[in-house]
């Protein structure tokens, strides 16, 4: 369909588009990267009980989740009722229709553009209609100025505010032109602006490193991973086809962005889930005490100097 096409209500789910082989990135080196925390050195955990065998603060491992006795991790529209019931009642997951979070990110460009319908236009029926031809920019703003302005997403989930991949309440796709998050429209506008395969990629790169999440269930933040990295091949084919093949090193350099900025993280304490450190103190009667520390999760900020990029997140809020 063409820009400015209504997008489609009803298709089909089928979990073979929306559900991301993890043996396929292991084949290229990417997987055991999305299971990277850069907070603690050691790999995200799975944050709930849902997987036989793991407990919450069991580190997940490539081992545990790939080949024929790996454990499936599906998107919440692919998991059974009962689990999706139980999920919701132990950590209040809930996740957002595609519509709303459309209607909310068109509330924030709206603020930055100065007027509605930049991307697309709301229906009364919970579809929208994609604005056609290039986006244009209000006087002052250029469209370097759009892909470098952050983004955030809180308890995100799999993270449908962001990359629109498919509804993660029904599990419907969503085409590429269609799409809705605050990353496919910088993408978006990325696509329409660079022609040159190596800007491309600098300003791809620009756009990852702006937006940023957090989750506390190693399952949806390693699916949100996944469906970033993915879009990022998704955007790339839709630029240049088969005439510029996707180098492993770029896919990389993307990932490692990504396992930056989309981190596991407690919203309400900004520690990482189930992950302490020890300290030792002396007391007033010689016996030292030895105190649990969570270990507070750690981003990047990469606009400044590169020996000033790393901070812990509870320190924004200050």
């Amino acid at each position: 369909m063409s820009l400015g096409s209504k997008v489609p209500r009803k298709l089909t789910m089928d979990p073979l588009i929306i559900d991301i082989s993890e043996d396929r990135l292991n084949d290229v080196g990417i997987l055991n990267m999305l299971l990277c925390d850069h907070s603690t050195g050691r790999n995200i955990v799975w944050g709930t009980d849902n997987y036989a065998g793991h407990l919450p603060g069991d580190q997940m491992m490539v081992e545990d989740i790939i080949g024929e006795n790996g454990l499936l991790i599906q998107p919440r529209a692919c998991k059974s009722a009962n689990m999706q019931r139980d999920r919701t009642r132990a950590r209040a997951e809930v996740f957002t229709p595609s519509w709303i979070c459309n209607a909310q990110n068109n509330l924030i460009d709206e603020a930055w553009f100065g007027h509605k319908g930049t991307f697309n236009t709301e229906n009364d029926d919970h579809t929208w209609t994609d604005t056609p031809g290039k986006v244009a920019f209000p006087e002052g703003k250029t469209w370097r100025d759009y892909v470098r302005d952050t983004r955030l997403e809180i308890t995100c989930g799999e993270a449908p505010y962001l990359v629109s991949r498919y509804d993660t309440t029904t599990g419907e796709p969503i085409a590429i032109e269609h799409r809705i998050g605050l990353l496919d429209r910088k993408m978006r506008v990325i696509n329409e602006n660079v022609d040159n395969h190596q800007e491309w990629l600098r300003w791809a790169q620009v756009a990852y490193q702006s937006i940023y999440a957090y989750e506390w269930q190693g399952d949806n933040l390693l699916l949100a991973r996944e469906a970033l990295l993915l879009s990022f091949k998704d955007y790339h084919e839709q630029k240049f086809g088969c005439q510029i093949p996707l180098k492993p090193e770029s896919l990389r350099y993307i990932a490692y962005i990504i396992t930056w900025n989309v981190l596991q993280m407690d919203g309400l304490t900004g520690a990482v889930p189930h992950c302490f450190t020890q300290q030792v103190q002396a007391t007033i009667f010689g016996d030292p005490e030895v105190k649990q520390l969570p270990v507070m999760a750690m981003i990047r900020d990469w606009r400044k100097p590169r020996a000033k990029q790393k901070l812990r997140f509870i320190d924004l809020l200050k």
